[in-house]
């Protein structure tokens, strides 16, 4: 099986999302600077260059699902099977080469059934928060990649908030861009 990895932008003092998602849908009030980076193509290939040759299956929230529209590109964003971490059931979506299959059976069979369609190659948790401390408090992340913008957003969504012990991580790389630091840390078990 292939590692476990969360990827995930974030600010500098920890929110995954502006404030006011009610309002402002998707990344809340100032959200979509944590991801100005993407647009960097410089950042994008040092930071993600080998994540998109090593991926083999992604897993997501059915909220950032909604949000998106399943990524609506055409051809399927991903290209990748995608476990949709949800509580309500609902069929398998495909958008091109992107297979959306939807897991109500809680984290663990979202890691299971994603490494098993991912056979050696990476499983990438891109989010949201919820299911990244889930996976985290059930000890199934062997890698923590945080794209940290330089912005204090001061609400929204933290990526940290739920976690019930302390969790040790190694440092793996940092990779500095412009609109953020990409920091790479291994789990400690």
């Amino acid at each position: 099986m292939g590692t476990v990895e969360a990827n995930i932008s974030m600010s500098l003092d920890g929110f995954v999302t502006g404030p006011d998602l009610e309002r402002y849908p998707g990344l809340g009030r100032g959200g979509e600077i944590l991801h100005a980076w993407t647009g960097e193509r410089r950042a994008m290939d040092l930071a993600m260059g080998e994540e998109r040759q090593i991926a083999g299956s992604v897993i997501t929230s059915r909220r950032i699902f909604d949000d998106t529209d399943g990524w609506a590109a055409e051809n399927g964003f991903f290209k990748l099977p995608v476990f949709v971490l949800t509580h309500r059931a609902h069929p398998v979506v495909v958008t091109g080469e992107t297979t959306f299959t939807f897991v109500t059976g809680g984290i663990r069979e979202a890691v299971d059934a994603a490494q098993a369609a991912a056979g050696h190659r990476v499983v990438h948790i891109m989010g949201g928060a919820g299911v990244i401390q889930q996976a985290l408090a059930a000890g199934l992340v062997d890698e923590l990649f945080l794209h940290v913008a330089p912005v204090l957003l001061g609400g929204g969504t933290r990526l940290f908030e739920h976690l019930d012990r302390v969790i040790s991580l190694e440092r793996a790389e940092v990779v500095e861009s412009r609109y953020s630091t990409h920091l790479r840390y291994r789990v400690l078990r």
